[in-house]
């Protein structure tokens, strides 16, 4: 039966249209989209070394939209990266363009890699990066513009370290799709983005956060409004109030229960 399972699996790799080879390979976290709905794409090997599944990713509250992940090998990322990072010059950068604190013209020469969620040619920006023990990709999404929505004008992007999956939905504008949430697949870390308005709306981020059902929610993006109004809409969800800015993290360490953890800072 497993090996039925799997040979399905393989099968909708092959059928399943639309979807670059190379992001779906490495993915332990990708679902199979259009050939077996709702089904995850796991454990099927990728680029995390083994040594390292279940060692700890460091996760630290920068700014704004600015998380930094650090990976068990020493690989740096910073999301939504608009040109501080901390004291440590980032390996990688992902960066959005609805708003300037979101992305930098001039992002540091030193930074060896430099992911946009947009495609300045036009079209959607693909990613599919791997970096020592770290693999980035990418899945569009739309934004508002002067002239309506812009379609591909943001990306959600994927973290796939130490056998995580972790997800920055970016400066998400509106609901996903069912065909959105099989390109994100599984996601055991989400950052969401928690201001009720320049984004989404709260209970539109809600009811995205309740589906992902991740095993930990970091909000982000938040303004002047209370932390509550974002919080009221998971009431199903554990809450921990961090006095320190990072934590510590691991495949063996994630919480039973979905948690949201609201970092110093935040």
């Amino acid at each position: 039966m497993k090996r039925l399972a799997l040979a399905i699996l393989l099968a909708g790799l092959a059928l399943a249209p639309g979807t670059a080879l190379a992001q779906m390979v490495p993915s332990t976290c990708h679902a199979v989209a259009e050939a077996v709905p709702r089904a995850t794409f796991v454990s099927m090997g990728g680029p995390t070394r083994l040594a390292q599944i279940g060692e700890d990713v460091t996760i630290t509250y920068v700014t704004h939209a600015t998380y930094r992940i650090e990976s068990p090998g020493g690989v740096v990322v910073a999301t939504d990266f608009a040109g501080y990072a901390g004291e440590t010059t980032p390996d990688i950068v992902t960066m959005n363009k609805a708003h300037s604190s979101h992305n930098t013209p001039f992002p540091d020469p030193g930074i060896p890699h430099v992911l946009r969620g947009w495609n300045p040619e036009g079209g959607p920006a693909r990613h599919a990066l791997t970096v020592d023990d770290m693999y980035v990709r990418n899945v569009p999404t739309d934004i508002r513009s002067y002239g309506g929505m812009e379609p591909d004008g943001n990306s959600i992007f994927i973290f796939e370290v130490a056998g995580l999956c972790i997800g920055h939905l970016g400066h998400l504008h509106h609901r996903l799709t069912d065909a959105d949430f099989a390109q994100i697949g599984r996601l055991d870390i989400v950052m969401v983005p928690v201001d009720g308005g320049l984004t989404m709306s709260q209970e539109g981020i809600g009811e995205i956060t309740e589906r992902l059902r991740s095993s930990i929610v970091l909000p982000m993006h938040r303004f002047s409004g209370p932390i509550e109004r974002f919080l009221a809409r998971l009431p199903d969800f554990a809450v921990e109030r961090r006095d320190e800015p990072s934590f510590t993290v691991s495949v063996r360490t994630l919480p039973r229960t979905p948690t949201v953890i609201v970092l110093a800072g935040v």
